[in-house]
C-alpha cells in the first residue's frame, strides 16, 4: 500500500508538471492528489508513523490506553495525525493569506507607486539587480514567502509584460530562496534548525551568508547577459496611474507591519502566523482611516474597503498550496520521506554529498519533513557544519524547481509561470548557484578547521 501511495504522488505531481498540456488546473490536481493519498491512508491496513517529527506505531498507544481495538486505533491514529498536519499547513495559509492581504491593501491605495516613482532606471538588466538584491536582504529580514509576494507585486508595478515579468519573477525566487538560507528567520527551514538547537544566529549568518550571496549573485550575473534582460523596459502610453494622498502612509504602515512579525515572534515565542495576522489586523484598523484621496481632480477614485482587498488574494493558490502540502503529508505520516533519508546516508560515503542530494531532493519534496528527518537522523553538536549545510542546501535547493519552495509556489500562482518553462529557462541558473555557494561553504568550513 506504500507503494500506491507514492504513485498517486506522483501521478498527480505529473499532471501539475503538465497542466498547460493536459489542459488540467494545477490546483485540480493537487487538491485530488491529497485527498485519495489519505483516502488509501484510511482505507488500508498501513501502519502509520510519525508525528510531531517522531518514528512511533502511535495507534499502539490508543490501544494501550484506550482500549481500543487495533482497527479502530489506527483509524483513530490517522485522524489525529492529519488534524496535525493540518494544523501545520494552517500555519503556513494563514501566514499567506495575511501577507498577500497586506500588499493588495498596500496596492489598491497605490502604495506601490511611490516604489515605481523611487526606481528610476528602465534598464532592464540595472532592474534586474535592484530587485534581486532588494529580495535578497527582505527575505532574511521578513522571510523569503513574504518579500517573493511583496517584490513579484512591485514588478508588476515596473515590468508591463507577462513574457518578461516572468523572469523577473522567477529570479526573485533564487534570491529571496538565498536570502532567507542565512537567516534564522528567513526560511521555515532555518527556523526550525534554530528552535531545534542545532544552529545559532550567530553562527548561521557568519558561516552561511556568503554561500547565500554567491547562490544568488551568480544567477543573476549570467542572467543579466541573456537577451531578455537587454535593452530597455517599454512603457504602455496608457500607463497613466498616480498616487493617492494615502499611498506613502499605507505602503509604510504595511512595511512596518511586516517587519513586526518576526519581532512579535521574538518577543512572544508564538508562531510567525500569529504575528502576521496581528499585522493584518492593525494594517486593517489604520487603512479604515486612510481613504485613497485624488491629488487631482480629473481622475476618480475607486470605493476602497478592505474586504475588496481580501477578494483578490489569488485562492486557487492557496488550494493548491494546501494540496501539495497534504499529500506530501501522507507520505511522511508513512515514513517514506524519512525512510529516504535514512537510504541516502547508508549508500551514499560523503555526509556533504548526502546534503546536497537532500537538498537537490528539496525541489521535488516539500525542504520541512526532509529537515525534519535530519534532524531526526544526526546527532552533530550545534553549530557543526552539518546543520549548516542542512539550512543551505534546504533553504536553497527548493529554487531547483518552481514548486520547490513556498516562494516558488507563489510565484507560480501570481504569474501563472509553468513548470517547464522555469525547468527549461531557470533551473540550471538555480543549479549552478546552488553549488556554488555548496563548495564555497564546504571551503570556509574547511578553513575554520584547519586554519
Amino acid at each position: 500500500m506504500e507503494l500506491l501511495v507514492v504513485a498517486v504522488f506522483f501521478i498527480g505531481y505529473f499532471f501539475i508538471t503538465l497542466e498547460h498540456q493536459v489542459k488540467i488546473d494545477k490546483t485540480i490536481s493537487a487538491l485530488g492528489m491529497a485527498s485519495v493519498c489519505w483516502a488509501i491512508l484510511k482505507l488500508s491496513n498501513l501502519v502509520v508513523f510519525e508525528i510531531d517529527n517522531g518514528l512511533h506505531p502511535i495507534y499502539e498507544g490508543f490501544v494501550t490506553n484506550l482500549g481500543l481495538s487495533p482497527d479502530e486505533a489506527r483509524a483513530e491514529a490517522i485522524d489525529q495525525i492529519l488534524l496535525h498536519h493540518l494544523g501545520k499547513i494552517a500555519e503556513i495559509l494563514f501566514f499567506l493569506i495575511g501577507a498577500m492581504t497586506i500588499v493588495e491593501i498596500i496596492d489598491m491605495h497605490r502604495g506601490f507607486e511611490v516604489i515605481k516613482k523611487i526606481v528610476k532606471t528602465r534598464r532592464k538588466q540595472k532592474l534586474l539587480w535592484i530587485v534581486g538584491i532588494i529580495s535578497f536582504f527582505l527575505s532574511a529580514l521578513i522571510d523569503n514567502l513574504t518579500a517573493t509576494i511583496v517584490l513579484i507585486t512591485i514588478i508588476r508595478k515596473l515590468v508591463p509584460f507577462v513574457k518578461e515579468r516572468m523572469w523577473y519573477a522567477s529570479l526573485i525566487v533564487i534570491a529571496a530562496n538565498a536570502g532567507g538560507a542565512w537567516s534564522p528567520i528567513g526560511d521555515v527551514t532555518t527556523t526550525m534548525l534554530w528552535m531545534a538547537d542545532k544552529v545559532t544566529a550567530l553562527k548561521l549568518s557568519e558561516y552561511v551568508l556568503l554561500p547565500s550571496i554567491l547562490c544568488f549573485v551568480i544567477p543573476f550575473w549570467i542572467a543579466s547577459f541573456l537577451p531578455v534582460f537587454q535593452g530597455r523596459l517599454e512603457i504602455p502610453k496608457t500607463d497613466k496611474t498616480r498616487m493617492f494622498k494615502s499611498s506613502i502612509p499605507v505602503l509604510i504602515l504595511g512595511f512596518t507591519a511586516i517587519i513586526f512579525v518576526p519581532i512579535f515572534k521574538s518577543i512572544t515565542h508564538l508562531p510567525p502566523y500569529i504575528g502576521m495576522l496581528f499585522a493584518l489586523a492593525s494594517m486593517w484598523f489604520f487603512s479604515e482611516f486612510l481613504k485613497p484621496i485624488k491629488e487631482l481632480e480629473v481622475e476618480s477614485v475607486p470605493e476602497f474597503t478592505s474586504h475588496k482587498a481580501l477578494s483578490r488574494i489569488e485562492l486557487s493558490s492557496i488550494l493548491f498550496f494546501l494540496g501539495i502540502l497534504l499529500a506530501v503529508a501522507s507520505l511522511e505520516s508513512i515514513g517514506v520521506l524519512f525512510n529516504f533519508a535514512e537510504k541516502l546516508n547508508q549508500i551514499v560515503p560523503s555526509q556533504n554529498l548526502v546534503i546536497m542530494l537532500l537538498g537537490v531532493g528539496s525541489s521535488v519534496i516539500d525542504n520541512v519533513p526532509l529537515v525534519a528527518a535530519s534532524i531526526g537522523m544526526f546527532q552533530e553538536p550545534i553549530d557543526s557544519l552539518l546543520w549548516h549545510f542542512i539550512a543551505y542546501a534546504a533553504g536553497t535547493g527548493g529554487s531547483l524547481l518552481i514548486i520547490g519552495s513556498a516562494a516558488g509556489i507563489a510565484a507560480m500562482g501570481m504569474e501563472k509561470i509553468s513548470f517547464f518553462w522555469y525547468l527549461k529557462n531557470i533551473s540550471w541558473l538555480a543549479f549552478i548557484g546552488f553549488i556554488a555557494g555548496a563548495l564555497c561553504l564546504i571551503a570556509i568550513e574547511a578553513g575554520h578547521i584547519f586554519g
